[in-house]
Order: C-alpha cells, then structure tokens, then sequence
C-alpha cells in the first residue's frame, strides 16, 4: 500500500492530520531556543568542543535489502526485536527531559531501552549547532530510538541517515510516510489512540502496511493530555496488539514495576514505556517506588536509596555526558519536587539561579539533606523477585 493514495483519501487524511499536526503546517518550537543564545541555561553544563557522539561507535552493519513481501517484512521485524534483546522496559520520549544522561540514569536502574526527545528533523538536518546541543550517545546507550517528527519524507530520511549509525529504530511521531519506512528498514511509530476504537486500528494497520517495523500505542487521545487525571486505556492498546503482526509497546499507567507486570499481561504488548513517573523516579524499573505509590502494610521497606542520592548520580552523569543547563534544571526540580514541597525556599534559590554551576547544585543538595525531611523510596524486595521471574519467563 502506497503513502500518496492514502493522502488522497479524504477520511484518511482526516484520520493522519488528526493525530499527526506534522501534516498541517508546522512551526518549529523545538528549535526555540536557538535564539535565545544569551540565555545562561542554553548553554551545555559542561564546555566541550567535540559535536560527535560522546564515545566513538562502531559502524552500523550494512543494511539489508529491501523486503520482497509483507511477510518479509514482518519477519525482519521480529528478527530485529529479538536482536535487541526484547527490550521490556522503555524509558519514553520526552521534550527536553529524555536526553542521554537521564537516558543512563534509568538505564542503571532497570530501563532496558530508551528513547531520544522529539527532534525536529528539518532544523535537524541543515543546524549542526542544533544536533551537537540537541543530540548526544554513547555505546552504552543502546538499544536506542531516536525520535522525529516531520512534513518532509526526503527531510526525514536526510536527518536519519544522520542518526543510523547510532541507533536501533528511527521513529515517527505520530505519522509514518511508507517511502521512509521501505528505505529506512528499522523504522518505528509512537501514536494515540483515537476517541473511536475503529479509527486507532484502522490508523495502526495503515502504518504496519506502510513498512513501520514497531507501534508503540499511548493509551489516551490527543486531548488527553493528564496522566494523572486521565486513565490510559488498556484495553485499546491490547486491541491493537491483536491486530498487528509487529512488535507493540504500551504507553501509559506505568507508575511502579507491578504496573509494568500488570500491563504486559493485560495488553499483551511485548514492552511499556514510562514518562512522567521516570521523571520523578528513576529507579522506578529497578522496583523503587515513591511514598505515593508505597504499598499499604509493612512489606515495602526504605530502600536507603533517595530521589537526592538519584540527583547526585544525574549530575555526575551530566558532568559525563554534557547537555544543554535547562534539561539539568528541569531534571532537579522533578526529581525534588516532594523534597521541594518540605523546604520551599530551597526552591526559590534554584529559581534565583540565573546562572548553574554543578558546584552549586550539589551543595544545595547537600543543604537539602541536611535540612532533614528527605522522602525515601521504597522497595518490596519479596514482591521484586516475584515479578521479575514473572517478566523473564514473558521474555522466554
């Protein structure tokens, strides 16, 4: 099935514009901060003057043939998902707050694959000052998906050719030209689900027909945009995995790791993605839990880790791996956001902060701990082990 005719059909084109606001007429926020190059927290935490990849990486294999047939394809899909690992465990994309320090982070604590933000494969493509500020990764980060969004398949495909050789997938967000996908060969999409349940599998069997190798489904609509006010819907995500012959992720409700058992079976995905609850939790993965989400009883215990110790492993891994000051600052109020609540006017010394230093960030951790008040996370190490085994006899 050809890209064009399905532009061509009014519904669909309805369908994809819907979804994918890339269609219409795009502006270019991800760049906005180009121009504001005075602004202190635009500049990377760590001076360096290297815009390669953080660790020199190995060349990609040579890419396969195309694929003769749909049977093929879905095949290769497979071949390449089991390659990888099957990774289960997926740290999300997310704008400005997904990058490769944070990416490490949860990978230390049980993420066993991850995605980059969103970027903008246009601005991309043509401002090499945009992707050594915007894109960084090490051979440890891996399996890696880097994420675009586009109203161009010959930009799209120019700004992966980019990425290729240090990445597993290339993916879309929200739409997947099928001229990109049939060139690109590893090429995921990350979609919402529609109000109706029949336009979302009509929209993921479009894109499985289109060449996409990898769906992941966020369980709630466009309009959606709550995570705690609004429920993912499980029950759309398990719908589409039965109707595609490709692996599917489930995005949504991922709070702590019995989430992620949970999901898993209800869905029958074959791997969650987790956002927001990454971003106050880290260690979510690796069975931490914050004190919202502490089970009742005595059973989970104070793990003697904290979300400042998690800060402290972040800086450190920023000072490693440097990116742009404002993903710093974002990361240290979420990770601290209950710590925060306890001692507001810490709070407002950050917000003073016009310009970082990490000398100053870990002293003001350093006051935090000793101000007292600090919130551990809690880990049932019983229930750990329970569904561990549960997620390795899934990935049997």
């Amino acid at each position: 099935m050809r890209f064009a005719p399905i532009l061509r059909n009014p519904r669909r084109r309805r369908l994809l514009r819907s979804v994918n606001p890339s269609l219409a007429a795009m502006s270019p926020p991800a760049a906005a901060h180009l121009a504001t190059a005075s602004d202190p927290d635009e500049d990377l935490c760590f001076t360096t003057e290297s815009v390669a990849p953080a660790e020199e990486i190995a060349p990609p294999l040579p890419a396969p043939p195309p694929p003769v047939s749909a049977e093929e394809r879905v095949e290769r899909a497979w071949a390449h998902w089991r390659r990888l690992g099957s990774p289960k465990m997926v740290v999300a994309p997310m704008v400005d707050n997904s990058e490769l320090p944070f990416r490490m982070l949860c990978r230390r604590y049980g993420a066993t694959g991850a995605y980059t933000p969103m970027l903008h494969s246009r601005i991309f493509s043509e401002n090499e000052k945009h992707r050594a500020m915007e894109f960084t990764t090490c051979k440890e980060d891996r399996p890696l998906f880097v994420q675009f969004c586009a109203n161009d398949p010959d930009i799209l495909l120019q700004a992966a050719k980019i990425v290729e050789p240090y990445c597993d997938y290339v993916d879309i967000n929200f739409g997947c030209p099928q001229r990109i996908a049939r060139r690109g060969y590893y090429v995921s999409c990350k979609i919402r689900i529609f109000p109706r349940l029949e336009d979302t599998l009509a929209y993921a069997k479009m894109l499985e027909e289109a060449g996409a190798s990898l769906v992941a489904v966020h369980g709630r609509t466009r309009d959606e945009k709550d995570g705690k006010k609004f429920r993912a819907d499980w029950d759309a995500i398990k719908a589409v995995k039965d109707a595609l012959r490709i692996p599917v992720l489930a995005n949504g409700n991922i709070r702590h790791l019995d989430d992620v058992k949970d999901c898993l079976e209800h869905t029958g995905a074959d791997g969650v993605l987790s956002a927001e609850t990454l971003l106050e939790n880290p260690a979510l993965f690796a069975g931490f839990r914050t004190k919202e989400w502490k089970e009742n009883g005595d059973e989970d215990e104070a793990s003697g880790l904290d979300q400042a110790d998690l800060v402290i492993e972040y800086l450190k891994l920023c000072e490693q791996y440097p990116v742009p000051w404002r993903m710093v600052r974002s990361h240290v109020h979420k990770m601290l956001g209950d710590w925060f609540r306890v001692h507001p006017q810490v709070r407002e010394e950050l917000n003073a902060q016009s310009k970082l230093t990490f000398e100053w960030l870990h002293d003001m951790v350093k006051r935090l701990k000793d101000l007292g008040g600090g919130i551990p996370l809690y880990r049932n190490n019983n229930a750990l082990q329970t569904t561990s085994n549960g997620l390795a006899a899934s990935n049997a």
